[in-house]
């Protein structure tokens, strides 16, 4: 069993839609628990206008019985109630590709006589749906007391100290902030530096740690490079409108110091094998380690600007400015829970692959029994073998 999703839908079309596929049956679903995440994308400090036109409510008409999953594919609908300013509405031709979005690529590329329909589906209002996918896969892993959880740790130059402050806490210091910054120093901050960029009519990146807690070791796998965890997680983040950059801990920082320095000691207490640092965030040779997974992900400030940026006009053929498309200003609060969600289908993706099972009792039941980080969980007999005998028996 394996989980996977697709979502279809324009940004100013009449909504978007998601199929999830391969969540068991017996599931106990909260679609307010769906709806209170999709509340979460539209707010966070720095959000452009549209946030203040949508209001999104997912409706959820396939896989989903008297509150529980059925094990069929579940399939969510979100309404966009902005459509209706544009339905019927004569819009004039876009002939100017932005610098930085897909309107130029997604025209060479799919032959369109008009940039819109690149600008339309390559919209970051598609993550809608992903975090509707998103916010059932939590609840999966709410179930088997594993959690996922998202903060904003930069806005351009201000960088938050949370080192010292637990990993739980952090998440929940974070939805106190209006940026989502479990530091509230840096948080106002943050803000401060938000509205200077506003007034300025520009825009603002950042970076964005997300964490799994509860996660059990021995998921993804070397044996083939698509299996790898962190390669499998780090491609769904790339996935995310505007993400430029991934990490699996401090993966860039690392890089500046000895090996010593870097790797994570394992000790013994009682009998169990203990990580007294986390500086893999995770994940080794591509397989969960028991400890936390902690992953960065960049978003670079996203190209639609109030000040015009140069560009071609494809069907004159002249020089001219970009016309502004309506946008954020720091999409990067907003952002949180939409990582949150595609580090959540992937962790559900893998530890189905571990657990097989096609219904919740099935499946708490297998997970249970999976292995810790305990000597009675490696079976090692001490003995030495011949490498590759002669006749390899």
């Amino acid at each position: 069993m394996s989980i996977r999703f697709l979502t279809s839908g324009e940004s100013h079309g009449p909504g978007l839609v998601a199929i999830l596929e391969g969540v068991p049956a017996g599931l106990e679903l909260s679609l307010g628990k769906i709806n209170a995440d999709l509340a979460r994308r539209q707010k966070g400090y720095g959000a452009g206008p549209r946030m203040k036109i949508e209001s999104d409510q997912a409706e959820i008409i396939g896989g989903y019985m008297e509150g529980k999953t059925t094990g069929g594919p579940i399939s969510v609908i979100i309404k966009n109630r902005d459509h209706l300013k544009w339905k019927g509405e004569i819009i004039p031709p876009l002939t100017a590709p932005r610098p930085g979005h897909a309107d130029l690529t997604g025209t060479l590329k799919y032959g369109y006589n008009d940039l819109r329909p690149a600008l339309e589906r390559a919209s970051a209002r598609e993550t809608a749906a992903r975090v509707a996918v998103g916010s059932i896969c939590k609840q999966f892993l709410t179930s088997l007391n594993v959690k996922v959880g998202g903060y904003v740790i930069s806005i351009g130059d201000i960088a938050a100290d949370v080192e010292n402050v637990d990993l739980k806490e952090r998440i929940d210091l974070a939805e106190e902030s209006p940026v989502r910054c479990p530091d509230k120093g840096k948080s106002i901050e943050m803000e401060t530096l938000i509205r200077r960029v506003m007034e300025d009519k520009n825009t603002l990146g950042g970076i964005i740690e997300t964490i799994v807690l509860g996660i059990p070791p021995g998921l993804g796998s070397y044996i083939q490079w698509d299996r790898r965890l962190d390669a499998r997680l780090c491609a769904a983040v790339m996935s995310v409108q505007a993400i430029k950059g991934c990490e699996i801990g401090p993966a860039f920082e690392n890089t500046r110091l000895q090996g010593t320095k870097v790797h994570d000691p394992v000790e013994l207490r009682g009998n169990v094998l203990h990580r007294p640092t986390n500086r893999a965030g995770g994940i080794e040779g591509g397989i969960s380690n028991g400890m936390p997974i902690v992953l960065r992900a960049a978003m670079k400030p996203i190209a639609t600007t109030l000040i015009p940026q140069r560009t071609v006009d494809l069907y004159t053929g002249k020089e001219v400015d970009t016309r502004y498309e309506r946008s954020d200003f720091c999409p990067v609060p907003r952002a949180v829970p939409i990582i949150e969600a595609m580090v959540a289908v992937t962790i559900a993706d893998v530890l189905l692959e571990k657990l097989g099972g096609d219904n919740m009792a099935e499946i708490k039941d297998r997970f249970a029994k999976l292995k810790k980080c305990r000597l009675e969980d490696i079976f090692l007999n001490g003995e030495g073998h011949i490498f590759w005998p002669e006749n390899n028996q």
